[in-house]
């Protein structure tokens, strides 16, 4: 069974970090591209961190940049979220996604995310 099991959200105040964590059953977890993504009251789901399957490639929306870094840990098929420097418009759940390629189709896992309130 493919499971992707989001954690470390909560409420933190503005300026504060968090951590997200983000653990992968079912597959193969260097096989899979992994994104966050995150989605905000009243508004689309929204792309925030791109990181390749071996974890040198890395990519950010222009809203997260220089502040939140992802990263994996592929021996415990787990994927990272530091966030720093939080603002009030980061509040989201933010959401795992995994994306792999294997026997001619492409395959795209989703988790059910974790909720971040950036609040005084």
């Amino acid at each position: 069974q493919i499971q992707l099991v989001e954690s470390g959200g909560g409420l933190v105040q503005p300026g504060g970090s968090l951590r997200l964590y983000c653990v992968v059953s079912g597959f193969t977890f260097s096989s899979a591209a992994m994104k966050w993504y995150r989605q905000r009251p009243g508004k689309e789901r929204e792309l925030v961190a791109t990181i390749s399957r071996t974890g040198d490639s890395t990519d950010y929306a222009d809203s997260v940049k220089g502040r939140f870094t992802i990263s994996r840990d592929n021996a415990k098929n787990t994927m990272y979220l530091q966030m720093n420097s939080l603002k009030p418009e980061d509040t989201a759940v933010y959401i795992c996604n995994a994306w792999r390629f294997a026997g001619l189709r492409d395959y795209e896992y989703w988790g059910q995310g974790t909720q971040v309130t950036v609040s005084s």
